[in-house]
């Protein structure tokens, strides 16, 4: 059987890959080119046809490293090792999704589950997960953003798969398959508009973010504590007196002592006075022997401490050390000597007039966690905040995917959302997950806007990430069943043409 002319030949198919995880990659922020994501799967799934199981798995492998190695490329700064594996792990497990895709043009109904199922798994385990670098991140700046709302990253994923699946069964001029992927895509983004979303109130809360600035690419080793807090006392002068909501970014106040009982909390608690403000700011205390506390700390405008919420998901590696006793010996000094005791109470405070969901730098990235603060335990958040502090890392490859998770969450849950960081970037973020206003990286700034209050349940914080999931699975099901059905399909033989077969010298004419 030839190879149609669509297909790359088999020494290509790998590289082909290769560049589909590549092209996705550059989908994401900071290149954020959103519609490459489409022309990565269109090359991956070309990779993909007709290849047996084997072929599969490596050619998946390969994509993603194509994805994975330049886009969590900030990880060897935090943990060189935990990168090559975090890149490694990653890659086999979406081999093993790709793998399950059946080799004839049932892929294509297959292909959207099989990369949603692979976010899925990388999103929770191990260790509580490593999601990011998904294909959300770069298609928040697209039209189908507003999926968000309706199941979260993964309904993104599933739909930006079936729209790279699209192209690839219009290449190969089959319209039927073609079509219905994308009527697939117009159908879900038109729906989604029309899905439940955050409403207004009628009210607003003014809100300052506070970025001290400073130089970026350093560790906490080599920065005085006391002069990453003065610089934020001094930046925060320029807060307008009577602000509502005043926000600090994460762990800027590093104390060895309950910040109640510190000069820090005098000095914070003077600020709050002085201002007239509800002060949030990010505080890491000393909790004994190899322990810590990263908490949002909030100061009334009369100097009190009024509420606090100790963060819940952990960085590995970095808050805590899995497998310390096992780990320790063999790593000794390269591995954080404290682990982060985890919080248990809620992550929405009351705060004056807004009630406040606070989500921790890397709790950003977990669509749980912007859920669980809007859907509250009896208090239902009103805004979302994301102190965060990204600034050991050098270039703008986290801060960036953390800007491109604070608008997912806010489209998620229908509400405003602030993110504010050191030393870049600090932002507010529109309901709509619109970047409003941002500052750069290392400035010293104080951004302030009028924060809408709003209420309301989109259908993500119903239901969460099972509903994508469940489709997920359900598409892997039903391709596997149909390609059994049929046969394999209309695969495509890998192996090289054939040599043809030599002929027989005619019969020469009687009498030559």
């Amino acid at each position: 059987m030839d190879v149609p002319a669509w297909v790359p030949s088999r020494g290509r198919r790998p590289l082909a890959a290769l560049a589909g995880g590549v092209l996705c990659a550059l989908s994401l922020p900071p290149w954020g080119f959103w519609p490459l994501a489409f022309v990565g799967v269109f090359a991956l799934d070309r990779a993909l046809a007709g290849a047996p199981a084997g072929s599969r798995f490596r050619r998946g492998f390969l994509a993603g490293m194509g994805l994975l190695a330049p886009s969590t490329w900030w990880m060897v700064a935090f943990t060189p090792p935990g990168y090559v594996v975090e890149v490694a792990l990653f890659s086999a497990v979406l081999g093993l999704a790709l793998a399950a895709c059946p080799p004839g043009r049932w892929r294509w109904l297959a292909l959207p589950g099989a990369w949603a199922a692979f976010e899925a798994v990388k999103g929770r385990w191990p260790f509580g997960g490593v999601p990011l670098s998904e294909l959300a991140m770069g298609q928040v700046a697209g039209p189908l953003a507003g999926l968000a709302r309706v199941g979260g990253v993964l309904l993104v994923a599933l739909v930006t798969v079936a729209g790279g699946v699209a192209l690839s069964a219009a290449w190969d001029r089959c319209w039927r398959a073609a079509g219905l992927a994308l009527a697939a895509v117009v159908v879900a983004t038109g729906l989604a508009t029309l899905a439940p979303d955050g409403a207004p109130i009628g009210e607003v809360v003014s809100v300052a973010l506070v970025q001290g600035g400073g130089e970026q690419g350093t560790l906490d080793a080599e920065t005085d504590d006391r002069e990453v807090f003065l610089a934020h006392l001094r930046a925060s002068q320029a807060v307008p007196a009577g602000t509502d909501l005043t926000l600090w970014p994460e762990n800027v106040v590093n104390i060895d002592e309950p910040i109640a009982e510190a000069r820090e909390g005098e000095e914070l608690a003077a600020l709050a006075r002085r201002k007239g403000t509800t002060l949030l700011v990010g505080v890491v205390e000393d909790a004994g022997p190899g322990r810590f506390r990263n908490a949002a700390v909030a100061f009334a405008p009369d100097g009190t401490i009024v509420a606090r919420y100790d963060k819940v998901r952990r960085v590995p590696f970095g808050e805590f050390v899995p497998y310390r006793d096992v780990l320790e010996p063999l790593a000794g000094d390269a591995l954080p000597a404290k682990d982060a005791i985890v919080g248990t109470a809620p992550n929405t405070l009351d705060l004056g007039p807004a009630r406040v969901g606070v989500v921790i730098s890397w709790e950003v990235f977990f669509g749980d966690r912007g859920r669980d603060a809007a859907n509250g335990r009896g208090r239902v958040a009103d805004i979302l905040v994301n102190p965060t502090n990204g600034s050991s890392y050098r270039g703008t490859l986290v801060q960036s995917q953390q800007v491109a998770a604070s608008r997912l969450r806010a489209i998620e849950a229908g509400r405003a959302e602030a993110q504010i960081a050191p030393t870049g970037f600090t932002a507010f973020v529109s309901a709509d997950g619109d970047v409003l206003e941002r500052t750069g990286v290392g400035e010293r700034k104080v951004l302030t806007r009028d924060m809408p209050l709003r209420t309301g349940r989109t259908l993500f914080l119903r239901w969460g990430p099972w509903p994508p999931f469940l489709l997920a699975l359900g598409l892997l099901a039903a391709a596997a069943a149909l390609a059994r059905r049929a046969g394999t399909g209309p695969a495509v033989v890998e192996s090289a043409p054939a040599e043809p077969a030599p002929t027989e010298p005619a019969t020469p004419p009687a009498g030559a």
